[in-house]
């Protein structure tokens, strides 16, 4: 039976990042940031939070307190609790699931889509009949230069989850495409607190545990792959933009999306948008603004959603599902 997603859930922190804050940091006028990016807030952790906490609390919100049908537990982030164990072991500790199959998934933005690409074709193998939880959880707040006026205005903490299930024929996911160009790795980069660079006080003092990205190469990136595998992706399902129903892309910026829209001559109210409240929620986004968008205006049987991302690596990544 094909596989497609049986549970949401999402989780957002508390404290509200707004741009005057962010203006206050980076020494830019807060309109600035409004204008560049289409981003009014974001949400930031505090410092007893850790990424297993955000996860967790998307997880049981997806889960609605019956964790025993899962089966498997994948965990997308880039930003995770500690270097080793992964996250997902944590997370799995928190959520009394001890012994189902536990890993992390890291293909930055894109992650959330490579977890349940990868989720699928386990329980389309010998995995079994069970459930499976596929969580984007990402704090980036952790990473920020905060003088870095062209990152700190963009991203935001945050967690969403989806439960995996199979489904009757005719629904769940119909066709998906990854990519990976790793000759552009140096797109989006933490330099420090790996095996290359260890974090010391001097990486430390050259800010090299931060999070740096060359914005016009990424936006660029952005724009040709996702419009390619979106459109692979469709032809795989002999399907045409016309036939999608929701667009659920990677939050990157307001001012992309409306970009990526316009060159795809695909209409704004189709595409659901958490980017200007939460900000870019990266491994987190999609299944954030899938969530939402499912609160605002519930996904309906038969409805057809295209999620698309890229990430860093580069990473891409498109999916397409059929709403059961």
């Amino acid at each position: 039976m094909p596989i497609g997603v049986t549970g949401l859930g999402s989780h957002v922190p508390e404290t509200i990042i707004d741009n005057a804050t962010v203006g206050r940091w980076a020494g830019v006028d807060p309109a600035w940031v409004t204008e560049r990016t289409g981003i009014i807030e974001r949400r930031y952790a505090d410092a007893a939070t850790a990424t297993s906490d955000l996860a967790a609390a998307a997880a049981r919100d997806a889960l609605a307190g019956d964790e025993r049908r899962i089966e498997g537990l994948i965990v997308a982030t880039c930003t995770p609790d500690v270097p080793q164990p992964s996250t997902a072991a944590i997370l799995q500790h928190k959520l009394g699931l001890s012994g189902v199959p536990a890993f992390d998934v890291n293909a930055v933005c894109s992650g959330f889509l490579f977890g349940l690409t990868v989720a699928e074709g386990m329980m389309l193998g010998r995995f079994g009949s069970g459930e499976m939880l596929v969580v984007g959880a990402d704090m980036f707040s952790r990473i920020m230069d905060r003088g870095d006026r062209k990152t700190v205005s963009l991203f935001g903490d945050g967690a969403g989850a989806v439960v995996l299930g199979q489904v009757p024929e005719g629904y769940g996911i119909v066709a998906s495409r990854l990519q990976t160009h790793g000759e552009h790795h140096d797109y989006v980069v933490v330099e420090a607190g790996g095996t290359r660079q260890a974090l010391t006080e001097e990486t430390r003092a050259a800010g090299r545990h931060y999070f740096r990205m060359d914005g016009r190469s990424v936006r660029d990136y952005a724009v040709q792959t996702q419009r390619k595998l979106i459109e692979q992706v469709l032809a795989d399902a002999a399907l045409t933009l016309a036939d999608v129903d929701r667009f659920v892309f990677h939050q990157a910026n307001t001012r992309l999306l409306e970009s990526l829209a316009r060159e795809m001559g695909i209409g704004m109210d189709r595409v659901a948008l958490t980017a200007p409240e939460y900000g870019n929620t990266a491994g987190a986004s999609i299944p954030v603004t899938l969530h939402a968008s499912h609160r605002v205006r519930p996904l309906q049987r038969g409805e057809r959603i295209l999620m698309s991302s890229v990430g860093g690596g580069m990473t891409a990544a498109a999916l397409l599902l059929t709403w059961y």
